[in-house]
């Protein structure tokens, strides 16, 4: 009797698995074509083709008014499915009505408001908003920081497995280096508690807990800012300490906004945005800030100009005379 073949989604999944994608891009890659095939009525997408994407592409750019970012997302998972698990070429490009890209500028804080906030933050989120700051860390960047990521002797943080699958240096701010050794003693504490318990395993990107059996172990490899408790990994069903979730670092972040009184839409990314910013005030190149922040592109990092104090062009308002 032959094997029953894998469900479509289960599919998907192994196919984001073997290129190595994050679990939230999975989850969001398999939310957006489980959405596509209810769209159609529960059709299967190999009885599908561009017109049907098309379709569900504006039905989400008219109906539910998304973002483009958005739309492009629906749309990548949509490619992924066909082109990595259908191996069904869509030919011809997708003609669809195609959502309106906006065009925003960063919210950027300024260094007295940034001070404001961080001397309102503590303990782990506290560390990993400050890191955000003073790095120009993305927050998921932040806490997936293992520890020898950290480079104490020459001042720098290995970002490793970035956006774009690519890693870069960046700089460790002097004033964290005591507060992160401090951290530090505290987390290997942590995990020599785990270990006694016959925990203390840690998920591993790729294959190195095959080629290196016991690193999943290892101090080296263990989380710079890992939970407060033990869950089950959802892909491999191991019982581990997984990083600090994103929405404690949110929570923090918000009640520290609150309490400063700051007018602002603060995000942690706001710190990323003002990171940039404020480097370029200081009359760094804007070469190094690009590499600084791993953008591919010079143009993403120009956003930032639009803040200096030397922006608009040098033109004087008439109101001031």
């Amino acid at each position: 009797m032959e094997p029953r073949p894998r469900k479509l989604l289960d599919q998907v999944r192994d196919a984001i698995r073997l290129k190595h994608y994050s679990y939230k891009t999975e989850q969001t890659y398999v939310g957006w074509i489980r959405r596509y095939i209810l769209f159609h009525n529960k059709q299967h997408p190999k009885e599908m083709g561009s017109a049907e994407i098309e379709a569900f592409l504006t039905h989400l750019a008219v109906e539910q008014q998304v973002s483009a970012s958005t739309q492009n997302q629906a749309f990548s998972a949509l490619l992924f499915l066909y082109r990595q698990v259908l191996n069904q070429d869509l030919g011809s490009s997708i003609n669809a009505v195609r959502a309106r890209p906006s065009r925003y500028l960063p919210t950027v804080l300024t260094k007295a408001e940034v001070r404001s906030i961080l001397s309102r933050v503590t303990k782990s989120p506290g560390l990993v908003i400050q890191i955000l700051y003073g790095s120009g860390l993305r927050l998921n960047e932040g806490l997936r920081l293992r520890v020898k990521d950290l480079d104490f002797a020459q001042r720098q943080i290995i970002v490793r497995d970035a956006k774009g699958h690519e890693s870069r240096v960046t700089m460790l701010p002097s004033s964290l280096i005591d507060p992160l050794r401090q951290h530090l003693q505290h987390v290997r504490r942590l995990h020599q508690h785990d270990l006694d318990r016959g925990y203390g395993s840690v998920y591993l990107p790729f294959a190195l807990e095959r080629k290196y059996p016991y690193a999943d172990r290892a101090w080296i490899w263990q989380f710079v800012f890992p939970s407060l408790s033990r869950s089950k990994d959802p892909r491999s069903g191991l019982v581990r300490r997984h990083h600090l979730h994103e929405s404690s670092v949110q929570r923090t972040l918000k009640q520290a906004v609150r309490e400063a009184g700051i007018p602002k839409r603060v995000s942690c990314h706001t710190f990323r945005h003002s990171f940039a910013t404020h480097l370029l005030e200081d009359g760094y190149d804007i070469r190094t800030v690009q590499e600084l922040l791993g953008h591919k592109d010079v143009k993403t990092t120009m956003i930032y100009t639009h803040v200096l104090n030397r922006g608009g062009c040098g033109v004087r308002s008439p109101l001031d005379g």
